[in-house]
């Protein structure tokens, strides 16, 4: 049974409110559409751990750094929800804009330090964009656990952070990243690749998988790092804007992964923007 979709936030708080008064605990997954395998598996382990679910679907204005990638993002309520049907969610929060940026709203949530490299490098404003939208679906759904994919590895960082410095009482998951059959990541911007797009960018996986291995190994990164970007160039990606191994505690640049690290990448495919992630075997002396 497909679940009901509420626009209104008098109407969710409604419905909050008697789950609340039952003693029963609620999980929010929040996205903005597009729905794929790996945002169904964050509604399972919502539906696994918590009484209640709500799937929140915005597409936010503020995380977009340009007019045109918002304007075609994709917006597929309607398959969404059939998509949705099949587990036991029980509200779609699928706010109007002025239910998340009522006239007059000016307040912004900024997080330091885990925003400023990376995306924040590249996207300026976007994680005040991830934060500010996050903050508010956290304060209006009232959920005790919020489930997140751990492909935008930055934005649950910077989520947990968020919600630890404001003292919102909410737990924070990071999920595995679900991939397809070829190894890529899935993202609603895969949607957007043709088909020899997607053949290439499978590619990338494989190029990361290799570079782990060599840094457990005991390998330098930059020489690694130089073979991955023109591996990567020549499989037809372009312009990749980084290729790092960070710490995952604080995203801070490594040699060697001498503590818990992750290997972070965003390039371009078919003109559309890729990221992805993996850890990295602490290397032992």
């Amino acid at each position: 049974m497909t679940a009901p979709i509420l626009r209104r936030l008098s109407d969710l708080r409604a419905r909050h409110a008697g789950w609340i008064r039952a003693g029963e605990r609620v999980a929010v997954v929040p996205t903005m559409g597009a729905l794929h395998a790996g945002h169904l598996s964050l509604v399972e382990a919502a539906c696994a751990a918590c009484d209640r679910v709500i799937v929140t679907i915005f597409v936010n204005p503020r995380q977009f750094n340009n007019a045109a990638d918002l304007a075609n993002y994709p917006r597929t309520e309607h398959r969404d929800a059939e998509k949705l049907s099949g587990l036991d969610v029980d509200v779609i929060y699928v706010p109007g804009g002025d239910q998340i940026y009522p006239e007059g709203f000016s307040s912004n949530v900024s997080v330091s330090g885990v925003s400023d490299v990376l995306e924040g490098e590249f996207r300026p404003g976007h994680f005040d964009g991830v934060a500010t939208v996050v903050a508010k679906l956290f304060l209006q759904t009232g959920a005790h656990q919020a489930f997140f994919g751990q492909k935008d590895f930055q934005q649950l960082m910077v989520v947990k952070r968020m919600a630890r410095d404001l003292d919102i009482p909410i737990e924070v998951i990071g999920c595995p990243t679900v991939r397809e059959a070829s190894g890529l990541a899935m993202s609603s911007r895969n949607q957007r690749l043709s088909p020899e797009g997607l053949e290439r960018a499978a590619k990338l996986y494989p190029i990361m998988q290799q570079v782990a291995a060599r840094l457990a190994g005991g390998e330098g990164f930059a020489p690694l790092a130089a073979e991955a970007r023109d591996q990567l160039n020549k499989a037809g990606f372009k312009d990749t804007e980084y290729f790092d191994l960070r710490c995952e505690e604080h995203l801070q640049l490594l040699q060697y992964p001498t503590r818990p690290a992750r290997l972070l990448v965003a390039s371009w495919m078919d003109g559309i923007r890729l990221i992805d992630n993996i850890a990295v075997d602490v290397l032992t002396t």
